[in-house]
């Protein structure tokens, strides 16, 4: 069974999520916004999805205040299941 990692960043607000979009591609992190996985809520907005690779240089940014998020999780997706815990 194919198993894929990822990180995924969640926001207070899309004004947020786009303002961290900009800083994802200024420190040259490959991301993807997304919906919000519904294994983290259930109500609409928007995510940023990147690879675990970079989770330290995510960290990073969120602790010297360039990234305003709401949480960080591992989304972890196998077969047809996904699963999420939370890092921050």
């Amino acid at each position: 069974m194919n198993k894929e990692v990822y990180g995924v960043t969640t926001f207070k607000s899309t004004h947020h999520t786009i303002q961290a979009e900009g800083t994802f591609k200024e420190k040259g992190i490959s991301f993807r916004t997304i919906p919000t996985p519904r294994e983290i809520t259930l109500s609409c907005g928007l995510a940023i999805i990147f690879a675990l690779d970079d989770l330290d240089k995510v960290k990073k940014m969120v602790d010297d205040g360039e990234i305003n998020i709401a949480n960080i999780y591992k989304y972890i997706k196998e077969g047809n299941h996904s699963r999420v815990e939370k890092i921050i």
